[in-house]
This record gives structure tokens, sequence and C-alpha cells, in this order.
């Protein structure tokens, strides 16, 4: 990340992080080398990182109305779902109200009746249960130490499933480690039907858990592996080569 330049640097009671930019990318860092969110400027919408690919891969199998996502961050979700499908209703939810303000100022977030953003801790909008039941919850809350741990417990797990739908889906990001992570999987299993995952490779393990039909065919579907890519202008069967149940 030599060839970035700091644009802005930021620090609330959970530690500090920057806004670098190179000319053609911007990225949000929350760390020394990290990139949390990456975004091509000109084209917003393409998922940079094969994390948020494979994120996005659930529109394979499910075509929402509604989604939550747990951790803005960049809102390169954001960004890619509003790309695909304008009239997608989306609740963002961000620990880090500084956050919130610099993915408005720095990365083009499309602000819209549909985007709901709410400055909350993940766990506590969960336990509320209030939000009415969605399509889709995206999980994707990290800081500088890595992924949120109660991202990962039964608690958690089991509050999403509250807000879904019944045949809606839950989708983890995690690290490639949690892969052999049995009682993880076993967690998701007591909850959720069908669950696959998916290795990237950027070394995320993405969990697509759900107790819908399990229409999972669509990521061997050609027709909708070319409609999906040529909408995120981005080759998304590449990144579903690791791709199938966890078992």
């Amino acid at each position: 990340m030599s060839d970035y330049k700091v644009l802005h640097v930021d620090s609330d009671s959970f530690g500090d992080f920057c806004v670098l930019d190179d000319g053609d990318y911007r990225v949000l860092s929350f760390g020394d080398n990290d990139e949390q969110s990456k975004m091509d400027k000109v084209s917003p919408h393409v998922p940079q990182h094969t994390y948020v690919q494979a994120m996005l891969s659930v529109l394979l199998f499910t075509q929402p109305k509604s989604v939550i996502i747990l951790g803005l961050g960049g809102g390169a979700l954001v960004h890619s779902l509003r790309h695909v499908d304008a009239a997608i209703k989306i609740t963002a939810v961000e620990l880090r109200h500084r956050v919130i303000e610099v993915a408005k100022r720095f990365f083009q977030l499309p602000l819209s009746k549909k985007l709901t953003l709410i400055n909350q801790d993940a766990n506590v909008f969960l336990a509320g249960g209030e939000h009415k039941k969605v399509d889709v919850i995206f999980a994707d809350i990290y800081s500088n130490k890595g992924v949120d741990k109660q991202q990962l417990t039964d608690l958690f797990i089991n509050q999403s499933k509250r807000l879904l739908k019944a045949d809606g889906f839950l989708v983890l990001n995690c690290w490639k480690e949690h892969s052999r992570d049995s009682h993880l999987r076993d967690t998701l299993y007591r909850h959720f039907t069908y669950v696959y995952a998916c290795l990237t490779g950027g070394g995320n393990w993405v969990v697509y858990a759900t107790n819908g039909s399990g229409n999972f065919a669509g990521a061997n579907n050609k027709q909708a592996l070319q409609h999906l890519s040529q909408k995120l202008d981005t080759n998304i069967s590449r990144v579903l080569t690791r791709f199938g149940p966890w078992q």
C-alpha cells in the first residue's frame, strides 16, 4: 500500500483509522496494511475484495427485497446491492459513528430512502429484535483485531435467525481458520437446514445458511453466474471454485 497517500485520519474510543487514496482507489484502513474497504472511485459498485464478491454470491440463490448489513465499513456491500437492484431496502448497522461519517464523506455512500443507517452495536440491534424480518442478513463485523467473536456465537446466530424470513439467508464473513471450527458449523446446523460455505482466495470463509429450499444450484447455473457477473462487472464464478456444503 506504499503508493497510497493518507487522505484522512480519524479516531474514536475504539481506535484509530484512516482513509487512503492512490488516485484510482480509495481504502478504509483500521490498521497497518489493512484494507477494511476498498472502492474504485469511477465504479464504486464493483466489489474489490474476494470476500465481498463471495458474500454477494447469495444473490444467486435469492432475490432479496430487504436486507440487513451488520458492519458498514466503507459501504462496499451497499454500493453493490444498490447497483444490482435499486429497489432493495437496506438497513446498515454500524457501531462507530465516525465510520458512518467517513463512508458518507469519502466513499460516495449512495444515500436514499431505501437506505437506513443505524449507529448501534450489532448485538444490541439484534437483541432488540424490532426490525421487520428480511430476506438476507450480511454479518461482516470486523475491527483491527479481526472478526468479532460474538458474530460466531449461538446467541448471535439465533437472534439473526429471528430477523430472517422463513426462507431467508444469513451470510457470515469469517476467516479461513473458521472452516475447521466444528462448533460453529454445528451451531449453524442447529438453527438452519442448509449451510454452505466458500473459501476465498483472500483467506476468508464465507458462510451461507438458510431454512429455505436451499436453492444453491445457482452456483452452477452459467446463465445466473453470467447475469450477476455482468451486474457487478466482476467474474463471480472465480470466487465460487471452492464452494459447497459445510460438512
